[in-house]
């Protein structure tokens, strides 16, 4: 009794170690973002794109609608830094205020696409049986002709003009965004959490928009962002020929045709709004990417 009386707590036992906090899924993936060069290079370049399309007016003092014959066809250079077209336009303008057109033409393109196309993959995926069949069956007919293709098809149909452009793409691009909302809907309504929600009474819409969609966002937001470059080339291609903007519209892919009449004597005009395509989608693809591998699973080490 004496020893047990007697004894002293042991000061020096280390206290039970707490687990390691677990990081949520979002903020992993952001952890890999950041550590991806690529996806920040495109990320920065895509910074300065919407900067320079919010900032227009600041960055030019020019009137991207007015004509000055006098000085049509000028080079590049200090004055005209991207030169002038064949109605004495300042090209850098143009290109500037094209890009407010031309994200304009990417987001609400997607945008609609991913209303339309979510929502259909989500009550395909959900449901399964005939409803399933049924709205895949759609998809298929849709996905039997090419994209572009199809938005000739619905800008016949609207009529040629900037806003049917936007409904005329994004409508072409529901296949992809129905296809990956079912695939990821398929993966995730037996899981544990879905099978509580089913169980505990709460309605098919609630489960779809409170337990499914916010765990397969991280595919969506890839293939939304891959998707922005993609609907900016079909907008241009269809302003191109001459389906979408009407001149006098700064829109890129106007600006292409309008100058490619003129490639052998003012190179200027079309080449500096085909750069700004180019390093718009190259931006924006490389930012996809990096959003790609950050959302892969196996990605996670």
């Amino acid at each position: 009794m004496s020893n047990v009386v007697g004894m002293q707590p042991d000061t020096n036992v280390a206290p039970a170690s707490r687990p390691p906090r677990q990081r949520s899924l979002w903020a992993d993936s952001l952890g890999r973002l950041t550590k991806n060069p690529g996806a920040l290079v495109g990320a920065a370049c895509l910074t300065l794109l919407v900067l320079a399309a919010i900032l227009a007016p600041y960055l030019t003092s020019a009137d991207p609608y007015v004509v000055a014959p006098r000085e049509r066809l000028k080079p590049p250079g200090a004055e005209y830094w991207f030169g002038t077209d064949t109605f004495g336009r300042d090209i850098f303008t143009r290109v500037v205020y094209g890009s407010r057109i031309s994200l304009q033409v990417g987001i609400i393109s997607v945008g609609i696409a991913l209303v339309v196309g979510v929502t259909l993959g989500l009550i395909a995926g959900y449901n399964g049986g005939f409803i399933d069949g049924l709205v895949m069956r759609m998809i298929d007919v849709m996905l039997a002709f090419p994209g572009i293709l199809l938005a000739l098809v619905i800008i016949a149909v609207l009529g040629p003009s900037l806003i049917n452009v936007m409904i005329a793409v994004g409508l072409s691009s529901v296949p992809i965004y129905a296809r990956v909302t079912r695939a990821s809907v398929l993966e995730v309504r037996n899981r544990d959490f879905v099978l509580a929600a089913v169980v505990s009474g709460s309605r098919a819409d609630r489960i779809m928009l409170r337990h499914i969609l916010p765990n397969i966002l991280g595919s969506i937001v890839v293939v939304a962002t891959l998707g922005v470059a993609g609907a900016i080339i079909s907008g241009a291609a269809l302003s191109f020929l001459g389906l979408g903007a009407k001149s006098p519209t700064p829109e890129w892919g106007l600006m292409l045709t309008d100058g490619r009449n003129f490639l052998r004597q003012a190179w200027w005009i079309s080449t500096f709004p085909g750069l700004a395509i180019m390093f718009t989608v190259l931006s924006i693809n490389l930012l996809g990417d990096g959003l790609r591998d950050a959302f892969d699973p196996r990605m996670k080490k």
